[in-house]
């Protein structure tokens, strides 16, 4: 069955949904000038809601403190969605001993191969790549090219985004043998608020038989 992480979540009670709904993880982003952005004192709240789902932060190119604030709140995993190193990842691996994640967006079979340097991440985020000029690097609602993805053989596990939505997932999955799913604004009616029925319909899409 495909695992499924909800993401850019603000609001606990929508955490709370998600969780029950069968979310595997659900994102919570600290990135400057998203729309989905909480702090770690809002963090702090929401955390107590995720039940058996995993938290992820989303960081952007986070310095040494900024990372050991977040671990200190307890997330198990970390997602880097910046223009980091394979080296700096490593580092953040050994700084944290957490899961550590790389997100990249990908237009060519090209940028596959560069995803593929991260062969030390516990996962990769396969994205779209994010418009020309964007203010932050992710939740742009932007579908790639699937094909490309074919015969590529990814250097850890792997996670499909972009644009993904309760309406398109299923083929998503079908079309590129995604093991796991990622989802933020296309389950959002309002920019950067999730709504609670395509939240469910997301997931029951993703993980249908």
């Amino acid at each position: 069955m495909t695992h499924v992480k909800i993401c850019g979540l603000t609001d606990p009670d929508l955490v709370r949904f998600a969780a029950r709904e069968g979310a595997d993880w659900i994102g919570f982003n600290f990135v400057p000038g998203s729309p989905r952005r909480v702090t770690p004192e809002a963090a702090a709240s929401l955390l107590l809601q995720v039940g058996k789902a995993r938290p992820v932060a989303l960081l952007v190119e986070p310095p040494d403190a900024e990372v050991d604030a977040i671990v200190a709140l307890g997330f198990p995993v970390l997602q880097l969605h910046g223009a980091e190193t394979p080296e700096r990842l490593a580092e953040i691996k050994a700084r944290t001993g957490r899961e550590v994640w790389k997100a990249l967006g990908v237009a060519t079979r090209a940028d596959l191969d560069t995803a593929n340097t991260f062969a030390g991440a516990d996962r990769l985020l396969i994205d779209a790549k994010p418009p020309k000029d964007a203010a932050y690097s992710g939740g742009h609602g932007q579908v790639f090219d699937w094909t490309i993805l074919e015969g590529w053989q990814p250097a850890a596990p792997w996670m499909l985004a972009g644009g993904l939505t309760p309406d398109n997932v299923a083929s998503a999955i079908a079309a590129t043998g995604a093991p796991a799913v990622d989802v933020s604004s296309g389950v959002e009616r309002v920019r950067g608020l999730k709504d609670r029925e395509l939240v469910r319909a997301f997931i029951r899409a993703a993980k249908q038989p």
